[in-house]
């Protein structure tokens, strides 16, 4: 069907896992996998984490194909097809044994959930392999040109999926990764809406549209919204229960400063956000309530450069954010219970940082190669590769695992 064969996408989802790395040995060398009826070819791991590889169906138990080698464990994915249904058999090279099978009914190539399906394939095997869950079956919302779109994580499958023919800004993800929220421009009033992904329903979020909102963020079990609204005075942030549809909340009295950009903390109990109260914008956090309310992340007054763009990490140990240095913006991450930040990236601009459900790899904006284009960074060993390779995307969301595959109809 032209699409990416099953082997391909889990050999590629593997190795931006970043737990992989390819080595490819010299021809000629063959590995007996004990109980194995099929051959496999290698692809990959990264340093510290362990080996695999996948291949193809082929008779026999002794498999001539390039070897490889680990620091830690080392692995074999046979992925083979058995009528209607997609056999995968991870290998413990070293027990010679089989570590796990896996048996999945993948829908066909030409189906919209064919590739949402085989990325779940290869977390199950990351999963089976080193016990970690994996982020290929995830997606990263976008916006260009007024439009928000997803796109898969390893780069493919771009879709449209905002359904307006107005401005659309600020996507942010549900936490259940059926829904996102969104700010539309609407006669120079910001409307926020909530929008299925798999039929593009959408409605509008009760008590908006009278002011500018815009900036929305879901708590963590769904059931408030958390925003910036902008009016004469200056811009603060409120909650409102989306669940009742009710109970609007203000959260922050700027009086003539800005309070904006609201990231919930994975327990639900803080909001860290961007302030203008110490003259230029800085990341502070408060309690859910409104209360409490401190900086976050420590700068040094006429020194630093603006901060912006803040977003709590799944696993609660960081706060990733942009920063100005020396005129151009860079990713930052907050440490948040030291309380120390550090500079991730140099080269060229760099911003909007987005986490992925892992905790260690982060989308960003980047004009690195020239233009302004998404990136990926990995933070344990550095690894940068672009996602889309198209000029022009802004403010990128990362979903969490799916679970099931949303499609969406705009």
């Amino acid at each position: 069907m032209g699409l990416d064969s099953v082997r391909a996408i889990v050999a590629r989802d593997l190795d931006y896992s970043d737990r992989f790395e390819v080595i490819t040995l010299p021809g000629g060398d063959s590995i007996r996998l004990a109980g194995a009826p099929t051959s496999t070819r290698a692809t990959g791991r990264r340093p510290g984490s362990g080996t695999a590889a996948t291949g193809g169906a082929q008779s026999g138990s002794t498999l001539n194909y390039p070897l490889y080698q680990a620091l830690g464990a080392d692995f074999a994915l046979d992925i083979t097809a058995a009528g209607d249904t997609t056999v995968a058999t991870l290998h413990d090279i070293a027990a010679a044994g089989i570590r796990r099978t896996v048996r999945a009914r993948l829908p066909r190539p030409s189906e919209p959930d064919f590739r949402m399906a085989v990325h779940r394939l290869a977390d199950q095997a990351l999963q089976a392999a080193l016990g970690t869950p994996g982020i290929a079956a995830t997606r990263v919302l976008f916006v260009r040109e007024g439009k928000v779109y997803q796109i898969d994580e390893d780069g493919a499958d771009q879709k449209l999926v905002s359904s307006t023919d107005r401005q659309a800004m600020s996507p942010a993800w549900g936490a259940d990764g059926r829904h996102f929220a969104y700010m539309e421009f609407q006669a120079g009033k910001g409307w926020l809406y909530l929008q299925e992904m798999a039929t593009g329903k959408r409605i509008p979020v009760s008590t908006t549209g009278s002011a500018l909102d815009f900036t929305p963020a879901f708590s963590p079990d769904g059931q408030t919204l958390a925003f910036s609204r902008a009016i004469e005075e200056g811009t603060d942030l409120y909650t409102i229960n989306i669940k009742n549809n009710c109970c609007l909340r203000r959260l922050t009295v700027g009086r003539f400063s800005d309070n904006l950009s609201p990231t919930f903390s994975p327990d639900g109990q803080r909001i860290a956000f961007v302030s203008t109260r110490p003259g230029l914008p800085q990341i502070y956090v408060l309690a859910a309530d409104g209360t409490d309310q401190q900086l976050f992340a420590p700068f040094d007054y006429g020194v630093t450069g603006s901060s912006n763009a803040p977003e709590w990490s799944p696993d609660g140990q960081s706060v990733a954010f942009h920063r100005d240095v020396a005129g151009t913006l860079q990713v930052f991450v907050l440490d948040v219970r030291t309380r120390t930040v550090r500079q991730l990236t140099s080269v060229g601009r760099n911003e909007d940082p987005t986490w992925a459900p892992d905790s260690r790899h982060l989308a960003f904006v980047s004009d690195r190669s020239g233009y302004r284009q998404l990136w990926i960074i990995d933070l344990d060993t550095g690894r940068i590769r672009p996602l889309l390779q198209q000029s022009g995307a802004r403010l990128p969301s990362w979903s969490p695992r799916l679970s099931e595959a949303p499609s969406s109809t705009p």
